[in-house]
């Protein structure tokens, strides 16, 4: 009997390949429903808590109903072929979406205040499914600002733009924004861990993101510095896609592909990001 290596059976080498796909499947599918699982739980918090819909109603109705209408009245904006009305409500969107989401990082000082960041991290859940998951939560109570946003500027007389498509364009869209600016929220939290400074530090940043994008004006009538930084903001590109979606009649500047990529990108890189900060949150 000769000593040596195990014969290899026929076949085996190739099954490899397929026992690895199924794997890798299975992870995909395993990260997904971790995600989901933890923005379950953020979402559950508003369901015991509905009021705070409505106290997020009152941003938006002053801004459109007040700012809007008077802008209208005084054409002082150019907004295309738009009225400003319609020009207007995909910004004060935008604007409401990221305002929920940069503050959504408070939620995770007080989680971790209580303990709840700690049982987290020492779950197997990966890193980036409680970044992201924490980050699809955000953009759930957006959607509920789209819902206000459209039935305010209807009762105003806007024309919206009612196909499938535009309105599977603007969830995409709301969602990316919103889950980037959460993210984005989320890294501050990790960085300032205390939420004295963290209000402080989302208090600066939510003016300037919104009036250095192209909510309530466009670029075109910006300061040249300003158009800059303008174009370098990801609340522009958002701006940019629901004013194309949004109104009928709209349409994109960048183009709807550039604005989808563009935050896309932006989110995934913040979500990266977030993951390994995450831990410094407990620290």
């Amino acid at each position: 009997m000769t000593l040596g290596k195990p014969a290899v059976q026929p076949g085996a080498s190739a099954s490899r390949p397929a026992l690895e796909a199924p794997s890798f499947l299975w992870a995909v599918i395993s990260f997904f429903d971790k995600t989901l699982t933890i923005a379950d739980l953020e979402v559950r918090k508003l369901r015991h808590d509905p009021t705070e819909l409505l106290t997020r109603a009152v941003q938006p109705a002053l801004w459109l109903l007040v700012f809007g209408e008077v802008l209208a009245k005084t054409k002082a904006i150019p907004s295309g072929n738009l009225s400003y009305r319609a020009f207007l409500a995909p910004g004060i969107l935008a604007q409401s979406v990221s305002f929920i989401a940069i503050f959504y990082g408070i939620a995770v000082i007080w989680e971790r205040d209580l303990g709840i960041v700690h049982k987290f991290l020492v779950s197997p859940t990966p890193r980036a499914a409680l970044v992201l998951g924490k980050a699809v939560s955000a953009s759930i109570r957006g959607l509920a600002q789209g819902v206000i946003v459209y039935v305010i500027a209807i009762l105003m007389g806007v024309e919206m733009n009612w196909s499938i498509g535009a309105l599977l364009g603007v969830v995409a869209l709301v969602f990316l924004g919103g889950s980037l600016f959460a993210t984005f929220s989320l890294i501050i939290a990790c960085l300032v861990r205390t939420r004295e400074r963290f209000m402080g530090i989302g208090q600066v940043l939510t003016m300037p993101l919104f009036f250095a994008s192209s909510a309530i004006y466009p670029i075109s009538i910006m300061p040249r510095w300003l158009q800059v930084v303008a174009h370098g903001n990801p609340l522009t590109y958002q701006v940019d896609g629901l004013r194309a979606l949004m109104p009928r009649g709209g349409s994109s500047q960048f183009g709807l592909g550039l604005d989808f990529v563009v935050l896309s990108g932006v989110m995934l890189l913040l979500v990266l990001i977030g993951s390994r900060l995450y831990p410094r949150v407990a620290q």
